[in-house]
């Protein structure tokens, strides 16, 4: 008992959260995606000279 306004209290908030849409600052959200985006670098180069750290587990196997 005494559930039941509770959920009625969460069934309005969901609600509001479904179908408020807010008005969205399209600026201010490229500024800030841009701010957070990594920026282009050169891409790593996967295979190198050193070996991998599994190389002395699998040097067996060969």
């Amino acid at each position: 008992m005494g559930r039941g306004r509770a959920k009625a209290k969460q069934t309005k908030v969901a609600r509001e959260l479904k179908y408020f849409s807010p008005d969205t600052d399209l600026n201010a959200l490229e500024r800030e995606l841009r701010a957070s985006s990594p920026r282009a670098e050169e891409p790593r180069d996967t295979q190198s000279d050193e070996g991998d750290d599994y190389e002395k587990w699998t040097a067996g196997d060969r």
